[in-house]
């Protein structure tokens, strides 16, 4: 079964950055991976995908100019670089697979749902 876990977040300034990773176990990363992310109170929105051939999506365009997702199949790891982060941006990234990118769709439509991690930009 395919497991990610995600890793990399922390507490960063405004304009900081960050490098988020999503480690895959279990199998082989042969998937569309999507980063997502949850404040306070808000609903999971998706924040950038990559499929198994490596096309990235932008999904917020909150983040265009700002994220860059990458992957590297031979780690099978998913990084989500984070830069010029504003104080908005924080909460808990998740990431999951899928078998295409496409819109980021229901929550239900992803699985292997790892267990997060904060990110926090405050001064």
């Amino acid at each position: 079964q395919l497991q990610l876990v995600e890793s990399g977040g922390g507490l960063v300034q405004p304009g900081g950055s960050l490098r988020l990773s999503c480690a895959a176990s279990g199998f082989t990363l042969d998937y569309a991976i999507g980063w997502f992310r949850q404040a306070p109170g808000k609903e999971r929105e998706g924040v950038s995908c990559t499929s198994k051939y490596g096309i990235r999506i932008t999904f917020s365009d909150s983040v265009k100019g700002r994220f860059t997702i990458s992957r590297d199949n031979a780690k099978k790891t998913v990084y989500l670089q984070m830069n010029s982060l504003k104080p908005e941006d924080t909460g808990v990234y998740y990431c999951a697979a899928r078998s295409n990118c496409g819109s980021p769709g229901p929550v239900g439509s992803w699985r292997s749902w790892g267990q997060g991690t904060q990110v926090t930009v405050s001064s």
